[in-house]
């Protein structure tokens, strides 16, 4: 399940310190029946993971570093859609990888930006992958509050595992 672990006191790059003080981190861990090496290169393809987060639509590959997408997602009574663009920062194989999303909700003033970091360990027969997850939401996204944030936090950690799952066991299926 997914923690949030404070307020965090700096908040990425490109955010005015205002903007920091909703900066959230969120961090959990998932274990997958499957190699180390082969979950590392699923979710480095794109595919691969928009397939696996929900609300992911219309993903457009710039290059093998920049890729951008749209977002949808309900958080409470309200509905957003994102123009996100997302930047591989780091690869380091099989162990870890580290992006950068930005994003702007459609319809009204506001901005997402995060750093997401993914940590993959082997772990008896399968891969425990760690994640964390910097992230300042301004605008009427922000202003929500971290409890609905929260929640839909999990929503979305456990959607994304059941996904990464179901595809890593219908590929292990004879």
């Amino acid at each position: 399940m997914p923690r949030v672990l404070e307020m965090a006191p700096s908040a990425p790059d490109g955010i005015s310190r205002d903007e920091a003080r909703n900066a959230m981190k969120f961090t959990g861990t998932i274990m997958v029946e499957a190699p180390r090496e082969a979950l590392f290169a699923r979710l480095r393809d794109a595919s691969f993971f928009a397939s696996c987060v929900e609300g992911v639509r219309e993903l457009q590959k710039i290059d093998c570093h920049h890729y951008t997408a749209v977002l949808e997602t309900r958080i409470a009574y309200l509905k957003f859609r994102f123009d996100v663009a997302v930047t591989l920062v780091r690869a380091d194989e099989p162990r870890e990888i580290e992006a950068r999303i930005e994003g702007t909700p459609a319809g009204i003033a506001g901005r997402l930006t995060a750093i997401s970091v993914t940590r993959l360990a082997e772990e008896g027969t399968g891969t425990r992958l760690a994640y964390e997850v910097e992230a300042v939401l301004t605008g009427k996204l922000g202003s929500l509050g971290q409890s609905v944030l929260r929640t839909k936090a999990k929503a979305m950690e456990r959607t994304f595992a059941e996904r990464v799952r179901t595809l890593f066991a219908a590929e292990a299926a004879p």
